[in-house]
């Protein structure tokens, strides 16, 4: 087809969305944030023995340039020109909880008041630690100084500018800060923390702002155009609901929830068990933006279990319908702590239960406790960040694939007893991550300032019940969480916090 026929639709922005299960492009329309196109492919995930998890950073690649070249080829068929995208970028999701059997030695808090982060498996610093240990190969390479280490997105961004010829070894700040290793207050790498974790500095990725040119793609589809923005995955979601002002928060619900307040160009340490984390910092002289950061464990994996475990639902979807039949849990209360209780309690004791059982109860009603259970645990979250803050928050901003279900989104707003807010464009990841490329000097394409953002359409949830019985339900809840805590007194292998 001729050029001249194709349609011209202003500047155009590419996101990769990375994340552990999945790789996903999608295209932007820069002037009114509309979704053009996208593709999806799945990854793999290998458990060579219990508590390893492993991915091959090839296959990554390889899936990245495949929806790439997908994309592209749709955005064809749509009539639809692709030399108009003007970015490429990466966006990494949460990498996956290894669960490594070595204990670290140390003083907590020495680097929780300098990362933000709790000791724990769950970041970058161990994993590098565990190879340096356990792997021969990585040793041998870092000795002879042909080894570089970073996190997912350091390795995307290095290997689409030409990889060992010449590919351009950075992270944005963001994604530093959930390594271990990296002082959020300074924005650098920690000399201290890299000699507590005996990790060679040299190794480590040039650490830039979320929002500006790092290098240009060197092959495919899109040979020659900048990648300009680089984002963690909750941070995006952030940016992608427009959450610039300190105080304003947003939930994604998802396998687990990811609660995300901006507090500002200051840092909040949290006295009630949440994570201290940069949100992003949009453009090299700009200021930073941190956030508090609190999770569920279990949100979308209880939906799971009803269908998976007890067979009460075929598919996630049903669960609004059985709940719907009802309208109420008459009484019933689940707490789905599978592996313990998380943020803000840290109960590694606690397991599931359901309570309040009578001869009536149904599947429906368990259905229904079920997404109480997910708003229940979000307002405990949300309690502790307005503990924190001391701001109150007016209403909360949610995205993630479960807030298509109206009932839990309604059952939200109940019982925060404030309103919740969902825009009508659900991909706000590859969205934020999108508006940090497109805003990056020698690109500016999109702009971030409040008056040029246009307005997206949102639905709003009000809450539809009185304050008293809102408070009654959310004490009851309380009570039937400590009624899971002290469930296993031995500290077996399972029922650690990862």
């Amino acid at each position: 087809m001729a050029a001249a026929k194709k349609a011209v639709l202003g500047p155009l922005v590419g996101a990769v969305d990375q994340g552990t299960s999945s790789t996903r492009f999608l295209v932007f329309n820069s002037k009114t944030a509309e979704l053009l196109s996208h593709h999806q492919v799945e990854i793999k995930q290998e458990f060579p023995r219990e508590g390893w998890v492993e991915q091959d950073p090839k296959e990554i690649l390889q899936s990245v340039y495949e929806c790439i070249e997908k994309t592209c080829e749709k955005l064809g068929q749509l009539n639809i020109d692709i030399s108009n995208i003007k970015v490429w970028l990466d966006l990494r999701t949460q990498s996956t909880v290894e669960n490594l059997s070595k204990r670290i030695p140390g003083n907590n808090n020495f680097v929780k008041s300098k990362t933000g982060l709790p000791l724990s498996t769950y970041f970058s610093a161990v994993k590098l630690r565990w190879l340096l240990d356990n792997v021969r190969k990585v040793q041998k390479a870092v000795e002879e100084d042909r080894a570089l280490f970073g996190t997912i997105d350091s390795w995307l961004i290095w290997s689409l500018t030409g990889g060992a010829n010449g590919g351009v070894h950075c992270t944005d700040v963001t994604n530093a800060s959930r390594t271990m290793l990296f002082n959020i207050h300074s924005l650098e790498w920690d000399k201290e923390l890299c000699e507590f974790f005996e990790i060679p500095m040299k190794v480590l990725p040039n650490v830039r702002s979320s929002s500006e040119i790092y290098g240009l793609m060197k092959a495919g589809a899109l040979e020659g155009v900048p990648i300009s923005g680089c984002l963690g995955d909750q941070s995006a979601a952030l940016v992608g609901q427009m959450c610039f002002q300190d105080g304003q928060a947003k939930n994604t619900y998802g396998t687990g929830c990811f609660l995300l307040c901006n507090t500002g160009r200051k840092c909040v340490f949290s006295e009630h068990g949440l994570l201290t984390t940069v949100a992003y910092k949009l453009g090299r002289d700009k200021p930073v933006y941190y956030a508090l950061e609190g999770s569920v464990a279990i949100a979308g994996a209880v939906i799971r279990w009803l269908r998976d475990n007890l067979g009460i639902i075929k598919s996630s979807e049903e669960i609004e319908k059985l709940a719907k039949e009802v309208g109420t849990s008459y009484g019933c209360y689940f707490v789905p702590a599978f592996s313990g209780l998380y943020a803000p309690y840290w109960e590694p004791s606690a397991r599931g239960i359901i309570c309040g059982l009578t001869q009536f109860t149904n599947k429906c009603h368990i259905a229904f406790a079920a997404l109480e259970a997910v708003c229940f645990q979000t307002r405990e979250i949300l309690d502790a960040m307005n503990r924190d803050c001391g701001i109150p928050l007016s209403h909360l901003q949610v995205d993630g694939g479960m807030t298509n279900n109206k009932i839990l989104m309604q059952l939200q707003a109940d019982i925060l007893y404030i309103p919740v807010v969902k825009p009508s464009m659900p991909e706000t990841t590859a969205l934020g991550a999108a508006m940090a490329a497109g805003a990056a000097e020698g690109v500016g394409v999109w702009s971030l300032e409040p008056e040029d953002l246009s307005a997206v359409t949102m639905e709003r949830f009000e809450p539809q019940i009185n304050a008293e019985e809102s408070e009654i339900r959310y004490s009851t809840w309380k009570k039937a969480v400590m009624k899971s805590v002290g469930w296993v007194t031995t500290q077996s292998s399972e029922s650690g916090i990862p």
